[in-house]
């Protein structure tokens, strides 16, 4: 088993969620088709409700953001008009959220309203947040040994949560203490990782950032936070450059902590 050892000076570890805790096939094959296959459905079935009509503003807004783009969706504003102008406006709002989705943005607007939608199906119990087998045990272990955990992800912390609060390991937030998501910064860009550490308190160097993806490696390191990258069935291979630049972990099991001496 390699191990990595945990610089003397980290005393927080800064979790990504997709191919870090969680298998990328969960994401991609549970939670995106959600979206695409129920959004039409819950936008009828919550249409007069504020927080879905605040929805759709943001989305019109970031539409009309979008503009310049190529297949770009607009979505109308609603006049009064009847059920036929509802279902027009729905219609414009779906079409957006699958262009949206196919080009895997990230933006507020997006993760909003799939927040909200995840929050319907995980509080009825269709949906359920998993883990790999190592995540839960490690980080309780961790917690015991007095580093403190955050999570940082490109899904709203709203989202995150709803997969740490339902999970088939039950309701596991405890084990958090905070959550950032990209309203803090984009994940590949180093202020970002500036930010997290302000605002938990610490200096970067404090931090250790544990992610799949090696231009947020990148972006933490060059921050001054230690890294490293977490290698996972389903994850995008890596280059055989990055593989002898970067620490790489299989498992969570794997990272030596300071007080384990």
């Amino acid at each position: 088993m390699v191990v990595f050892a945990v610089p003397a000076e980290v005393a927080v570890i800064l979790l990504d969620i997709e191919g870090t805790t969680t298998p990328i096939t969960y994401v991609k094959d549970t939670l995106f088709p959600y979206i695409k296959d129920n959004v039409k459905e819950y936008l009828r079935a919550h249409w007069e409700e504020e927080e879905c009509q605040q929805d759709i503003s943001l989305l019109r807004k970031q539409a009309e953001e979008d503009s310049n783009l190529n297949g770009v969706v607009p979505i109308p504003l609603e006049t009064g008009n009847g059920e036929d102008e509802v279902e027009q406006v729905i219609q414009a709002v779906v079409d957006n959220v699958h262009w949206q989705m196919s080009l895997d943005r990230k933006t507020t607007a997006l993760k909003q309203l799939q927040g909200h939608m995840w929050r319907a199906a995980y509080a009825t119990g269709l949906m359920k947040g998993e883990f790999f087998q190592d995540v839960v045990p490690a980080i309780r272990k961790w917690r015991e040994a007095g580093m403190k955990v955050y999570i940082y992800s490109s899904g709203s912390v709203e989202a995150q949560k709803l997969l740490f609060g339902y999970s088939t390991e039950g309701d596991i937030l405890e084990l958090f203490d905070g959550h950032f998501d990209t309203k803090i910064g984009n994940k590949v860009e180093s202020e970002s990782y500036r930010r997290i550490a302000s605002s938990i308190g610490c200096s970067t160097n404090n931090v250790l950032f544990l992610t799949d993806v090696t231009r947020e490696a990148n972006a933490a390191e060059e921050a001054d936070m230690h890294v490293a990258v977490v290698v996972r069935p389903g994850n995008a291979g890596l280059t055989d450059d990055e593989k002898s630049y970067y620490s790489l972990i299989t498992s969570f099991n794997e990272l030596f902590l300071p007080s384990s001496t």
